[in-house]
């Protein structure tokens, strides 16, 4: 009899389990999205670079602090997103170590890297993993690599040195050239670039020199250009190094040149070369936030979170999470490669720039390049286009 009563209450136990179990089921709704989805950022948060990078962080930042206050959800379930930001110090071997920490803290995607060399070499990292890696940098090769995971923000550096050589051939009216560079993936590829342009519009390239990016002794380079009489020069040399360039040019009495740069140069040190040559100018395919109609809400909130205004491209990391958060709803899902399939396939709505959508190999299809002249102390821009 015992034993009767001991088969029954063990057979109603298992039953009363059971019954709790499908309960618990009912209750979530099978849902197979986590409570909280993690989102990396891996950027240079320290050295020279620091301030780009922090902006970038930022930038993602802002968003996803809007996005849970606005009741983030996935496949109906309310999510919280989490930020887990790593500082690369634009060093490809720390890149490395560090994509894959965030591999290991379990991020759905990535929001990296600043540098072309460190995203170029961290990318194998996150598509092992099936990660999206969304990058502002601009080496071509970065979504040559065969990987679906990458993805950028903005135009590449085909793009930017077509511009560089168009307008420097164009609009500066000069015959012959140089042709400068800082000896990255960026550098040497985006100046290579803009001299194969300079040269299919008929302009001659006289000086082609490379160096690392921390010279700043250009006494013999200045002698050199002075000789050969070059009119505009063509650099993606950083801010500091152009002005040392420039110093240069003036102790030798050969000012009455233009200096055409990419991105490194458009900062606010840079506006120290005022008069001491004919003219400054830069491109960027990091376009400004107010130049955008819906730029003005994104600087106030961004100014008032930070205190300062944006340093760099924190309006492109900021529309970037917001994508990504759409692709993460697509996917109703956290898993990553089910948003890397959905990143694909989305038009994402970016709330400054308007829109983000990319081809199959991860470039975005609407990416433009800005000139910029240096006047009055400021960048203004000159002209933009995403076709050049």
């Amino acid at each position: 009899m015992n034993k009767h009563i001991d088969r029954r209450r063990i057979s109603a136990g298992l039953a009363l389990t059971t019954v709790a179990v499908s309960a618990l089921l009912v209750l979530t709704g099978c849902s197979k999205v986590p409570d909280t989805i993690k989102i990396g950022v891996a950027q240079p948060l320290s050295g020279p670079l620091g301030a780009l990078g922090q902006d970038l962080l930022n930038g993602v930042n802002l968003a996803v602090a809007e996005l849970n206050k606005g009741g983030y959800t996935v496949d109906g379930k309310r999510v919280t997103l989490e930020v887990v930001s790593v500082d690369d110090k634009a060093d490809a071997a720390t890149g490395k170590t560090v994509a894959q920490q965030l591999v290991d803290a379990g991020v759905v995607a990535v929001i990296g890297h600043l540098n072309s060399g460190v995203s170029i070499e961290t990318a194998p990292i996150y598509a092992a993993k099936d990660i999206a890696q969304i990058a502002i940098s601009t080496n071509p090769k970065f979504t040559q690599l065969g990987f679906p995971t990458t993805f950028r923000m903005v135009a590449n550096d085909t793009l930017q040195a077509r511009a560089i050589g168009s307008f420097a051939a164009t609009q500066l009216g000069a015959a012959r050239y140089a042709a400068l560079d800082d000896g990255t993936p960026y550098g040497k590829g985006l100046a290579d670039g803009a001299a194969e342009q300079l040269k299919a519009e008929k302009k001659e390239v006289v000086v082609r020199k490379s160096f690392d990016d921390k010279t700043v002794a250009f006494d013999e380079l200045a002698g050199e250009l002075k000789a050969a009489k070059v009119e505009v020069i063509v650099s993606t040399l950083n801010d500091f190094q152009a002005l040392a360039l420039l110093e240069a040019l003036r102790k030798v009495d050969h000012t009455k040149v233009s200096l055409l740069g990419g991105d490194t140069i458009k900062t606010t040190d840079m506006t120290k070369a005022m008069g001491m040559v004919e003219g400054v100018y830069a491109t960027s395919p990091v376009l400004e936030a107010k130049e955008f109609t819906t730029g003005k809400p994104f600087l106030e909130k961004y100014i008032e979170a930070y205190k300062k205004p944006p340093a760099y491209g924190g309006h492109y990391s900021y529309d970037s999470t917001y994508v990504l958060s759409a692709a993460i709803q697509k996917a109703k899902s956290a898993d990553p490669k089910a948003i890397t399939k959905a990143m694909h396939s989305i038009n994402g709505y970016a709330p400054v720039i308007g829109t983000m959508t990319w081809d199959d190999k991860g470039e975005q299809r609407y990416g433009a390049v800005g000139v910029y002249e240096l006047r009055s102390g400021s960048w203004e821009l000159r002209m933009r286009s995403d076709r050049w």
